[in-house]
């Protein structure tokens, strides 16, 4: 009994501790001193069954050992049941399953020497509360929590006005984005792209018929693209023009904090485009749901003849290649943190003639190409705070600046 409450001592200390300093979030840090109040409680319980037993120099030293036993069984099975639900570890889930059989087992044997409990209304009223007042902030951390409103950055493109080169062989058009973080949290920036895709727009000389409006249509689940169906533009595959990073890997961007950038993308005169459509993207992750550990180092190739599987490999083939990015984060919270496996998050950069993006995954290390079902994406998104941007497309004409002479 002495054992099961000083080991459960040590073990919520240390759990306490960790989140009582260090979690990332509000809750998360009442957790931590909740922990550690229930600490003390089994400490003060185990010094209870030694007079209890022992010394016999307080009368109510029975009903101190019952509540800090009755405290241990209750934080040791809530740990226990998050444990084998979001857990790694097999270390873990044995221990608590044994700290939680000695602490019923304790209050059992203590309950059985006939207690002395002064007033049992108001022990069983306060045992009650704040028996409820931990399911509850267990089920807040583990059920609300993950699935709270999600709060997203906003991401802003536009262009600005087309300049000719002096010799009037070529022009540029400048491109700005803006990032915004209106919410209450910060984020990570894992990846960010902006690329711009150059279309042939020739316009038919007739009205174009039902049968190539179906045409136009069915390519719609075929490509990132979606053209409109029109009378007389025939829309043909766009064409990667530029591609590049807009942001450094591995920054973040706070609460109420703006970051902007200005881009030029140059065309010649003579280019064949009709027109140019520019695409900003960015992925991100919740400051509250993880901690990347610097810096998001650079891997390798996707076709550099290294070990690759899953959606790379996949990717290859259909002619996209990527860089690779890599980085370990830890958990937002001490209990994950000790019982689940490392962790990394892998960033793909990719790009090929029909556009760029950036795709991310957080994985254990050996499952980063891992492709994973619609069920573990959804519980990755919502446990890590992964948050994808889009903007675009903004379309610019190019018929006024070819037309210059």
């Amino acid at each position: 009994m002495l054992l099961t409450l000083i080991l459960s001592t040590v073990m919520l200390a240390r759990f306490g501790s960790e989140d009582f300093f260090h979690a990332l979030t509000f809750p998360g840090r009442i957790t931590g001193a909740a922990l550690l109040a229930v600490a003390l409680t089994t400490l003060v319980g185990a010094a209870g069954v030694v007079d209890h037993w022992v010394r016999h120099s307080f009368p109510y030293s029975g009903l101190v050992a019952l509540i800090g036993s009755f405290a241990a069984l209750l934080t040791n099975v809530l740990i226990l049941v998050g444990t084998v639900r979001d857990g790694d570890s097999k270390w873990y889930p044995t221990v608590l399953a044994a700290l939680s059989a000695g602490a019923a087992w304790a209050v059992l044997a203590v309950w059985r020497t006939s207690v002395l409990i002064p007033a049992p209304k108001r022990v069983a009223a306060a045992v009650i509360v704040s028996s409820v007042i931990a399911v509850a902030n267990f089920g807040y951390q583990n059920l609300y929590v993950p699935y709270q409103r999600e709060t997203r950055p906003l991401i802003t493109l536009s262009l600005g006005k087309a300049v000719l080169s002096k010799d009037r062989k070529a022009f540029s058009v400048p491109v700005d984005i803006t990032l915004q973080n209106h919410g209450s949290v910060g984020f990570y920036v894992l990846g960010t792209e902006v690329h711009a895709m150059g279309l042939r727009v020739p316009l038919s000389r007739r009205d174009r018929l039902r049968q190539q409006w179906r045409d136009d249509a069915a390519q719609w689940s075929k490509s990132s693209e979606v053209n409109p169906l029109s009378r007389r533009e025939v829309h043909q595959p766009g064409e990667l023009v530029e591609a590049q990073p807009w942001m450094p890997y591995g920054q973040w961007i706070e609460s109420s904090d703006t970051f902007a950038t200005r881009l030029v993308v140059q065309l010649p005169m003579n280019t064949p485009y009709d027109q140019v459509a520019f695409y900003a993207t960015a992925s991100l992750a919740r400051k509250d749901r993880l901690v990347l550990q610097p810096p998001l180092q650079f891997q390798g190739y996707s076709w550099d003849g290294s070990k690759t599987s899953g959606q790379v490999e996949r990717d290859q083939k259909n002619g996209v290649d990527s860089l690779i990015y890599r980085a370990r984060v830890h958990e937002n919270n001490a209990l994950d943190e000790y019982t689940r496996d490392a962790r990394f998050v892998t960033v793909y950069w990719k790009f090929g003639p029909q556009g760029a993006s950036v795709a991310t995954s957080v994985a254990r290390k050996g499952e980063e190409n891992r492709v994973f079902t619609p069920a573990e994406l959804r519980e990755l998104i919502s446990r890590y705070g992964l948050v994808d941007l889009i903007a675009g497309p903004h379309v610019r004409t190019l018929w006024d600046i070819k037309s210059q002479r």
